[in-house]
Parts: C-alpha cells; sequence; structure tokens
C-alpha cells in the first residue's frame, strides 16, 4: 500500500480543488463595482422603497395623459353639481370623496382632485428634472475645468461660483416669471412658463454642483491614474473626459437625486406664489394656492397636494441617501 504523498508549505497552499469540491461557479467569480453597488443598495430598504416611489412617480408623470384618457379624467371638468353653492364646499363632507372621486373634489369648481394630482405631476417633475439637467451640466464643466486647471482659471470660476450664490434667486425668479408672463421670443403660455422655470431654477443654482465637482477634482488631479496619463503625453481635455469625468460619476448621481426635490419645492413655491405655472394647467404649487383660500371649508383640498409633495422630495431624498451610501466604497 503506498503511503500518501504529504505536502507542505507552498505546495499544499497551491492545491485550491481539493478546497472547491462542490462549490458552483456562481459563489466564486467575481463582482463588478456595479454589481457590490447593487447589492449594497438593495440591502437598504428606505433607499428601494425611495426608488420604487420614484420609478411610479415618473411612470404617472409619463402616461399621464393616457391614464386620464383611460380612466375618464379630467383635471379641469367642472362639477358644480357636486359643490355646495352656498358653502362652497363639496357635499358629503372628506372633500367629496367617491367611487367617482377617490381624493374628493375641489370646493371652488368641483375639479376632480385626482386627475389634477395626476395632471400636475408631469409639470413638477419635467420643471425640476429639466432644471437639474442644466444645473449639473453647467457645474459640472465649470467645477471640473476650475479643479483640473487650477491657477487663475480657478480663481476666476470660484468668484463666479461666489457671485451667483449671492444672487437673490427667488426675487430675481418673480420678477423674470412675472415680466415674461404675456410672451417672450413669440412663445407664449404654459412652454413659456415651464422653459422660464428651467432656466432661472436650473442657471442659478449650478454654484452647487459646481463646488462639489471642483473639490473632487481637487483630489482626483493628484492621483497615480492622473500622473501616468500625463507621462504617456494625454493633455488636458483627454484627462478630463477619460480620466476625471468617469470617476466623477457617483458624486454627481447621488447630488443630482438629491437636487432634484429641491427644484419640486422650488417651482411649487413660485407656483404658489402667482408668478409659476398659471391656471388652468394644473400643478401641485398652484393648487396650494387655491386651497389656501378654502382650507376653512375643506381641508383636505390642501392636504392632497401637500401630501403629494411631501412623498415626492421623501422618496428622492430617500433614493438618494442609499445611492451615496451604495457608492461610497468607505461607507460600512
Amino acid at each position: 500500500m503506498t503511503a500518501p504523498i504529504e505536502t507542505t508549505g507552498a505546495e499544499a497552499e497551491a492545491q485550491p480543488e481539493a478546497v472547491l469540491v462542490g462549490v458552483k461557479k456562481s459563489q466564486i467569480e467575481g463582482r463588478s463595482l456595479g454589481q457590490i453597488a447593487w447589492m449594497r443598495f438593495k440591502r437598504d430598504k428606505a433607499a428601494m422603497a425611495g426608488g420604487i416611489v420614484v420609478a411610479l412617480l415618473i411612470l404617472m408623470a409619463i402616461l399621464s395623459r393616457p391614464i386620464q384618457w383611460l380612466f375618464d379624467l379630467d383635471p379641469n371638468k367642472l362639477n358644480q353639481n357636486l359643490v355646495d353653492p352656498t358653502l362652497r364646499a363639496p357635499y358629503g363632507g372628506w372633500g367629496g370623496m367617491s367611487w367617482d372621486h377617490p381624493l374628493g373634489v375641489d370646493p371652488g369648481f368641483g375639479r376632480d382632485l385626482l386627475a389634477r394630482i395626476i395632471e400636475g405631476s408631469w409639470v413638477s417633475l419635467v420643471v425640476a428634472v429639466g432644471a437639474t439637467l442644466l444645473s449639473v451640466t453647467i457645474g459640472v464643466i465649470m467645477g471640473v475645468v476650475a479643479g483640473y486647471y487650477g491657477g487663475w482659471v480657478d480663481s476666476l470660476v470660484s468668484r463666479m461660483m461666489d457671485t451667483f450664490l449671492a444672487f437673490p434667486l427667488l426675487l430675481f425668479a418673480i420678477s423674470l416669471s412675472a415680466s415674461v408672463q404675456d410672451g417672450f421670443w413669440g412663445i407664449t403660455g404654459l412652454p413659456l412658463r415651464i422653459g422660464v422655470l428651467i432656466f432661472v431654477i436650473g442657471f442659478f443654482n449650478w454654484p452647487y454642483m459646481g463646488r462639489i465637482v471642483r473639490a473632487q477634482t481637487l483630489s482626483l488631479r493628484e492621483r497615480e491614474f492622473v500622473e501616468a496619463s500625463r507621462s504617456l503625453g494625454a493633455r488636458g481635455p483627454f484627462i478630463i473626459f477619460r480620466e476625471l469625468l468617469p470617476n466623477l460619476v457617483a458624486p454627481i448621481l447621488v447630488y443630482s437625486t438629491l437636487l432634484i426635490p429641491t427644484n419640486i419645492l422650488f417651482e411649487a413655491a413660485l407656483s404658489f406664489l402667482g408668478v409659476g405655472i398659471a391656471p388652468p394647467q394644473a400643478s401641485w404649487g398652484g393648487m396650494l394656492t387655491e386651497a389656501a383660500d378654502q382650507y376653512e371649508v375643506d381641508l383636505q383640498f390642501m392636504f392632497v397636494p401637500g401630501l403629494a409633495i411631501f412623498i415626492t422630495v421623501l422618496a428622492f431624498n430617500l433614493l438618494g441617501d442609499g445611492l451615496r451610501d451604495a457608492l461610497d466604497p468607505r461607507s460600512k
């Protein structure tokens, strides 16, 4: 009988087959950074809930018109027979809630609140996402250029950021929105108001993104992979687009998700002040303006659009916090 061959040291460690017997391939294959981030994100139940709500809101905004057509929901249809003409309050209490009007009707004209919430969702998201894309685009370009080149370029961009941050944005937004209500360059109505809101909110908010990107770029430009690109003869634009920007995707994505709810609140505030989306177009801020005059007779009219804004902002904030934890390799 032959004695077993004894292996010691490096020879013993060089025989992994005995250890891997019965182990499936999926259990030992490597995971990409995206897979690791997704696994960490899935463990965050609050972030997952926020992501689901955000996905449903985006789907509702995209399909708002088909939903209204399918369920015969007209946000501007007057149902005066549902409103008491003396008290100017819906019949039956609870805001006039019924099977035909699950969220009730407004006390002034009897319009269906569910239809107006659905109609207002796409307005709020279009303004918020459009303003976010504008501010992120400008902020990323200015921030990465200032952080990489430094010197007088950094000083010039930094002073521009300070100037924009000191600008009275709310007063400027009110005055600009009020001055172009009748038309501008042949554009009138809802497209003009949405365009003005996107420009005002997005153009004057880029320094917040610019500061974050500039700080990250100042750290990344001293890393080894950037020095290696320079040693191989790569110039500034190549390094910015091929080396720096791919490593800035995570903070840009996280801050963008946190910037969208801020822009939703800003649009609602401008509509509440009467210089945002003009009636009869439904918007969440405009519904709050109308509810401010009717809260004594129908508190639900204020509660419904306020709850819609609260859920939307909370969902985006939870999603942003979850993305930040998932994409940050130093977090536990």
